[in-house]
């Protein structure tokens, strides 16, 4: 059995709630994402061409801040959980995967939303993160049962 981590960002609580009962299947590590400035209701608005994720979707550059990063080296695989926001990952992925090296790790993803499903969102993190093995990943609605998502985290 690989040694795995659980590694997150949630910005409304129901990819946290996803990542807490991964973790508690087979007790791996878990570990959240914190951006330095949370995420507010207004923050999160999308229908506001100036709210702060709309910003940061129209520019793939932007960078949030994180207040912790880890050590990696002791895992042979990552789980990576996140919201979908328009239609890809979030920037502050970026901004993880950008703050240490996954050379010796695996990362499955795991997505949460309403109705957009995980290929997207990983075919473009395979496309700018190339040197990170990406493994098949899955949207997580929160209705799986105990063993659906063991037989995903055990792949």
């Amino acid at each position: 059995m690989t040694k795995k981590l659980i590694a997150y960002f949630s910005a409304s609580g129901v990819t946290k709630n996803a990542a807490e009962k991964l973790s508690k299947i087979d007790d791996d590590d878990l570990f959240e994402i914190t951006p330095e400035t949370a995420y507010t209701d207004a923050d999160l608005d999308w229908q506001d061409q100036n709210s702060r994720t709309t910003n940061e979707k129209e520019d793939k550059s932007i960078r949030p801040a994180i207040k912790n990063t880890i050590d990696v080296s002791e895992y042979d695989t990552i789980v990576l959980g996140f919201p979908v926001w328009w239609y890809t990952y979030p920037n502050i992925i970026s901004t993880f995967l950008e703050s240490t090296d996954f050379s010796d790790n695996s990362i499955i993803t795991f997505v949460t939303s309403g109705g957009t499903g995980v290929t997207g969102p990983v075919n473009d993190l395979e496309k700018a993160y190339p040197e990170i093995s990406w493994k098949q990943g899955k949207r997580l609605t929160g209705s799986e049962s105990q063993e659906e998502l063991k037989e995903f985290i055990n792949q």
